[in-house]
């Protein structure tokens, strides 16, 4: 939220606002609490739900006989144990539970500890901090992580990885006094030894006293240890070389640190060790100085987590659970342009709430960057991301956005939409994030909810082909067995409505979309918003009535003209990629993208000629779903019927698009001067 918060013009804070929008502001904030508790239930019965067997499997060294936890010989004997001696001596105490009590009682802790971390990091925010930013920080940071991975991972396994980040935040930010912040700071560093590179940044910003309290804390804890469970503690510092050889191979994916990364390069040897200790040095000493130089600036939360991202980079295993520090950076501002000061913190949420193959295509070029996505982000954050000093004058009021006047049919009633439609180009580098991920996110969403057990299968989807062919022949629009097999009979036909079919699906939109963007940025945004509300609501009809189309139609004669000949007998027919499903037929947006295509064609193209060839691409579309039996008559009307809807909601939300000429006018001066003898659209 502090990064984004001075993104709109100035003076539309909330103070000096009409109570109304107080208020409203208000009932956001008590929303967004709702959606955090939401979400907190969510990961709660995630868990619970889980048979016993596969939830916290990282505390499986400590169940014994009749399910009663207890600790015989070493914490090492299984390498599934990767924390601390220390840590496992203050688990000790949980050894008289019941395995049903720790499922209950962990779990439960670890959602207090998680909304205890983001009211912390709430309140820790680097001043200025609008009313509005400070009312809805902190159920936005609880919310963002319960939904991040490292939060959810830790819930699953059963980790304490969430303690030391709430530690090192409690003894910055909320203790008085350095003796008692080195304490937090070094009682998380004997939990989890890389925060002991928290010691520099300490001492390098003037809490000398801290800094030494951290390494005193820390050196009395591990000797503790060390005394009660000399054997565990030879065992982890010793033959383990501070826990390196715990837990999965250290090439795993979940290993997201730069010793991971090289080894799953293939280095290996003294090789990878030498790069690997030569990386690291660099990479502390460049982050630990950027962290020293914003905690100067007053910027002490981004200084905290790029200190913790350089322990996620230089630590030899950094697994998924304890990566959290990622999250934090997104607090830091990047950027001069109010475009650009999204890019960095909607870059952090998509890293650290999806998977991986969300973010980046299954492509062997793209694999090193794909497998090491988390990694790459801490890197960034630690040494590369030019982060905002407090004295530059864009940290306040970056370059506003330019926008046209409001237009009077706006839906006013949403308090936090800015007024008036945006006339300036979106980031590219955000632009392509977004539609990849929305892409993904379509991908799984359509397979997920037409192919599993919510859409009830293949049985289901054919009842409603049913449905929709006794719909089409009382309304006599049943042609999809003619037209398939009049095509057939010509084989010019079939192969130009075959390459139709399979080729212009997703080059044209995209053509569309990256001419408007270079060419007319004010009508790149209304165009890509009614194609996204537009895929939104057919993935809503997907979920709710799968369709078999005409070519899976047992009996109908329908000749599967793109895919070949099928065996309906096979269990599986009709699942005939791993890509999609093909029970997610209504509506089609084979046509929906194509109508959209045709109307944004027809209306922003500037000759006749250009019109009518858009307008043909959506006739030349419905000609083929249907010719090829991918797709019924009613298909096409259901696409027509959610790409009017997406063009609607655009309308209730932005207002009609921007025909009048926008002299650019500071924001907050007054209104966009239009050009006379023209007229808003």
């Amino acid at each position: 939220m502090a990064n984004v918060e001075h993104g709109g013009r100035p003076g539309e804070g909330v103070v000096g606002a009409p109570q109304t929008v107080r208020a409203r502001l208000r009932a956001l904030r008590l929303g967004l609490w709702a959606v955090a508790a939401l979400l907190a239930v969510r990961q709660l019965a995630a868990v619970l739900s889980t048979p016993k067997a596969d939830r916290l499997t990282d505390l499986e060294t400590w169940v014994g006989p009749h399910g009663v936890l207890h600790v015989k010989g070493s914490l090492y004997d299984s390498t599934r144990f990767t924390g601390t001696p220390f840590g496992g001596l203050v688990l000790k105490p949980l050894t008289r539970s019941a395995e049903q009590a720790l499922g209950w009682g962990w779990t439960f802790g670890t959602l207090l500890l998680v909304v205890a971390l983001g009211l912390v990091a709430a309140r820790a925010l680097p001043p200025p901090v609008s009313r509005r930013t400070s009312l809805l920080a902190a159920p936005v940071a609880v919310s963002l992580l319960m939904l991040s991975l490292p939060v959810r991972n830790a819930l699953y396994l059963g980790q304490t990885s969430i303690i030391p980040v709430l530690l090192v935040l409690l003894g910055c930010f909320v203790v008085r006094g350095e003796r008692a912040c080195g304490v937090l700071i070094g009682l998380a560093a004997a939990l989890q030894p890389t925060v002991l590179l928290f010691t520099p940044l300490l001492w390098f910003t003037g809490r000398r006293r801290a800094a030494v309290s951290t390494g005193a804390t820390f050196a009395a804890l591990t000797a503790l240890a060390w005394a009660a469970m000399p054997r565990d503690s030879n065992t982890y510092w010793v033959h383990h070389l501070a826990g390196v050889g715990l837990g999965k191979s250290a090439d795993d994916l979940a290993n997201q640190s730069l010793h991971g990364a090289l080894l799953r390069l293939g280095l290996t040897g003294p090789l990878e060790v030498g790069l690997f200790l030569a990386l690291g040095a660099a990479v502390a000493v460049l982050g630990l100085r950027r962290a020293v130089r914003y905690a100067r600036d007053g910027q002490l939360l981004l200084a905290v987590a790029l200190t913790g991202c350089v322990a996620v980079a230089v630590s030899p295993t950094t697994w998924q659970h304890q990566v959290l520090w990622v999250l934090l950076a997104l607090v830091g501002r990047a950027g001069r342009k109010t475009s650009d000061r999204y890019v960095w913190p909607v870059t952090v949420v998509l890293v650290m709430t999806l998977p991986a193959r969300m973010m980046l295509p299954d492509m062997p070029a793209l694999r090193p960057v794909r497998d090491n996505v988390v990694l790459i982000a801490a890197l960034a954050a630690a040494v590369a991301v030019p982060f905002l000093s407090r004295t530059s004058a864009y940290y306040r009021a970056p370059v506003p956005t330019e926008r046209a006047a409001p237009a009077d049919t706006r839906w006013r009633r949403i308090p936090l939409l800015p007024g008036g439609r945006v006339l300036t180009r979106t980031n590219l580098l955000l632009e392509l994030l977004l539609i990849r991920v929305g892409y993904s996110a379509y991908q799984q969403i359509r397979l997920a909810a037409t192919g599993g057990t919510n859409s009830g299968g293949r049985a289901t989807a054919e009842h409603h082909g049913g449905q929709i062919l006794a719909v089409e022949r009382f309304l006599g629009l049943d042609i999809e067995h003619g037209v398939n097999h009049a095509v057939v009979g010509v084989p010019f036909l079939r192969d130009f409505f075959d390459f139709y079919y399979q080729s212009f699906h997703f080059g044209v939109p995209l053509t569309i979309l990256a001419v408007l963007y270079v060419r007319r940025p004010a009508d790149h945004r209304w165009a890509r918003s009614a194609l996204g509300f537009a895929t939104l609501l057919a993935l809503v009809g997907f979920w709710l009535y799968p369709l078999a189309p005409p070519r899976l139609m047992p009996g109908l004669g329908v000749i599967d003209t793109v895919h070949g000949a099928q065996d309906f007998s096979k269990p599986d027919y009709g699942t005939l990629t791993e890509l999609t499903n093909q029970y997610a037929a209504m509506p089609s947006l084979h046509f929906g993208w194509s109508l959209w295509c045709g109307i944004v064609i027809a209306v922003l193209a500037p000759r006749w000629w250009m019109k009518a060839l858009g307008l043909l691409h959506p006739l030349l579309t419905v000609s083929s779903i249907v010719a090829t039996g991918n797709h019924w008559v009613l298909d096409a009307v259901g696409g027509a019927a959610v790409v009017a809807a997406g063009f609607g909601l655009t309308w209730l939300f932005s207002g009609p698009r921007v025909r009048a000429a926008v002299e650019p006018v500071p924001a907050g001066v007054g209104p966009p001067v239009r050009t006379p003898g023209r007229t808003p659209g």
